[in-house]
């Protein structure tokens, strides 16, 4: 039998940590010094484990009693190295880390990338028309997940809890949907460079026609059930503000941007793959319920959004069983290049997320198939940057609804 060792023992008790006030302050400074506060602030803390911050982000709050005084993101607690990966890979095996990026919208992530990749190579135009209506559907009903995720979290936020078991409740044949299409439930994988992984299933626009027929009364009670109700308005209405030009400086997009007046969306601005087609409306905020670009703007026009979605899905559905239908000879995977090798360029793409605009910068050296860098626009990067300037002088209980406005996922911020 091994005895303890009586050295070992006092050598461990001379290595001890020793705490000191100021080891904090080295790992994780703070913006305002504890000793610059003046008498009657207090340093506030949310975060970075907090269910209100919707991931690992931390808050550092400076209050006056109840009233905010200043609000400072901290970020890097899910980083994960993305584009440091991305310049050692190969440009078709990035896909699945850009998957990881927005994770309840990672049907949308990789299509931005992939048709950054496209333009590049010069295949773009020659993309099958059936393989670019594959790709609307499946972004749009990605898109639909991210906004019931959005929608039903924030209900949470406010105090309901009855909408978030619905929107998860319809979320969930969204997912069973998609997993259908490529196996995998949040992370897809599914749009490749060139093309898909595989067609759709046999029988899966039926099955889409049906779901869409189904959600629309369910929008409805969602509808009815949240943003009407009287105590979600009182709590939303006139809070965190977003004025439009403020929302333009701050680079502010997506359903952010909208909801303060501006009907700014990429499916119609850039008109990219087949949205010059089909028919939709870019709902704004009009400050119905309060003032325009709060946050009942906000999660109105992400329910909006929910209604327009619905109606694309429904031409896309109506486009693949018709004009462009499965066929015995159809092979999604006939443009997927075995070498991708750009030629020597910078090039940026930029494509309408659920969020906002994901953008991604490419520079390549035309010798190799590994990107020379690959740096990701994240659009809740840029809208979580408006932050303090919509939170002073609110309550505390009101910065959480305004953080719950802003839908962010924290594995697109830190990326």
């Amino acid at each position: 039998m091994n005895l303890p060792n009586p050295d070992a023992r006092q050598n461990a008790q001379k290595i001890q940590y020793i705490f000191k006030p100021d080891n904090l302050q080295k790992s994780e400074p703070n913006k305002y010094p504890l000793e610059q506060l003046k008498s009657e602030q207090m340093l506030l803390n949310i975060g970075p484990q907090h269910p209100s911050t919707h991931g690992v982000l931390r808050l550092e709050v400076i209050t006056d009693g109840e009233i905010v005084v200043d609000v400072v993101p901290h970020l890097g607690y899910l980083h994960r190295c993305f584009e440091k990966h991305a310049e050692a890979l190969p440009f078709n095996q990035i896909i699945p880390y850009v998957d990881r990026m927005d994770y309840v919208a990672a049907m949308n992530n990789e299509w931005a990338y992939v048709m950054g990749v496209e333009r590049m190579l010069g295949i773009a135009d020659q993309i099958p028309p059936r393989v670019e209506y594959i790709r609307v559907l499946v972004a749009e009903l990605n898109r639909l997940a991210s906004h019931f995720v959005a929608l039903g979290t924030y209900g949470v936020d406010i105090g309901a809890f009855t909408p978030f078991l619905w929107m998860m409740r319809d979320r969930e044949h969204i997912l069973r949907l998609l997993e259908w299409t490529c196996g995998a439930r949040m992370l897809y994988n599914y749009i490749w460079v060139g093309g898909l992984f595989y067609d759709l299933p046999l029988g899966f626009e039926e099955r889409c026609w049906e779901f869409t027929q189904y959600l629309k009364p369910k929008l409805l009670e969602s509808q009815q059930l949240l943003i009407e109700n009287k105590i979600f308005v009182e709590r939303t209405a006139r809070v965190g503000v977003l004025p439009m030009d403020l929302a333009i400086n701050y680079a502010v997009s997506g359903p952010m941007l909208r909801a303060s007046g501006l009907a700014f969306d990429l499916r119609r601005v850039d008109g990219y793959s087949v949205y010059p087609e089909l028919e939709f409306d870019i709902p704004i905020g009009k400050g119905e319920m309060g003032v325009l670009g709060d946050c009942w703007d906000r999660t109105w026009v992400r329910l909006l959004e929910c209604f327009e979605s619905v109606k694309i899905i429904e031409q896309c559905v109506k486009k693949l069983q018709n004009d462009h239908k499965r066929t015995r000879d159809f092979d999604p995977q006939a443009l997927i290049p075995k070498k991708i090798r750009p030629q020597t360029m910078d090039f940026y793409v930029r494509a309408e997320n659920p969020k906002g605009e994901l953008g991604f910068f490419f520079r390549t050296d035309g010798r190799n198939d590994v990107p020379v860098r690959c740096k990701a626009r994240s659009c809740c990067f840029v809208n979580l940057s408006v932050l303090p300037e919509i939170s002073r002088g609110v309550m505390i209980a009101d910065l959480v609804a305004i953080v719950g406005s802003l839908d962010l996922v924290m594995g697109e911020v830190d990326r």
